[in-house]
């Protein structure tokens, strides 16, 4: 399906509903589930959703929901993701993506990586604009949606996110220790994420100096790095001195 008509799929209000619902997740989502959070019943939960995995737009599989096995387990049910695929729509007609590609090997080969961070930084401050640092967790959450990274506040004892900050910083590494369970945002969408395939280095360190331009570096909360598959190499947390 074109991608103009895939996206059209999402101007029912329903069915909207329950493909934001199912991304939000970030995880598996039954029918039953999808149905309860979108408020309609199982059956038409289940139109709606295979119409968007018929689509492209969702991705479809089956397992048991009760984690059980064996006889007595019951049938697999049902089960839906987000697709990695990105949709978009230009009329005319436009290639940012092959200009951004090109000029992300230019950069790289050049070796303008500091150059890249410096100009990111000035461009989250110019986004944050007069506003001061941001304050505290929630306020970065609702920035961060807004920019579209899809953030989601996780314990920070839940998973691992290597040691250091990628350079090896053992001091970086041994903070975390010292404050696992702390809480930290995790965002499940990078913007750039075409792109940042192609380029890790060079695209997640413009990343890194965007988001600390607009959270600002003077306040209570910092970004680091903290790669994982599928999700913004970036987390944010409070800063070591504004822990209680």
């Amino acid at each position: 399906m074109d991608d103009i008509d895939a996206i059209a799929l999402l101007q029912d209000p329903v069915r909207r509903r329950l493909y934001t619902y199912v991304v939000a997740q970030g995880r598996e989502v039954g029918r039953n589930e999808a149905a309860e959070a979108a408020g309609v019943a199982r059956t038409l939960a289940a139109h709606h959703l295979d119409r968007l995995a018929d689509a492209g737009l969702l991705e479809s599989g089956s397992r048991r929901l009760t984690g059980r096995t064996g006889p007595g387990a019951g049938r697999p049910a049902k089960v839906y993701t987000r697709v990695r695929t990105e949709r978009s729509v230009s009329l005319p007609a436009r290639d940012y993506r092959t200009a951004a590609d090109l000029l992300a090997e230019a950069a790289e080969e050049a070796g303008l990586d500091v150059g890249l961070r410096a100009s990111a930084r000035r461009r989250g401050e110019a986004l944050r604009g007069s506003a001061p640092a941001c304050g505290d967790l929630p306020a970065a959450m609702e920035l961060l949606a807004a920019r579209g990274y899809e953030p989601h506040l996780q314990d920070g004892g839940a998973g691992s996110d290597g040691e250091g900050d990628g350079d090896g910083n053992a001091a970086e590494g041994e903070e975390r220790v010292a404050r696992a369970g702390a809480p930290v945002i995790r965002m499940r969408n990078c913007p750039f994420h075409a792109v940042a395939e192609r380029f890790p280095p060079l695209v997640c360190g413009m990343n890194l100096a965007l988001l600390e331009g607009m959270l600002g570096t003077d306040g209570p909360l910092r970004a680091r790095m903290a790669a994982r598959p599928g999700e913004c190499c970036v987390v944010v947390e409070v800063s070591k001195n504004n822990a209680g």
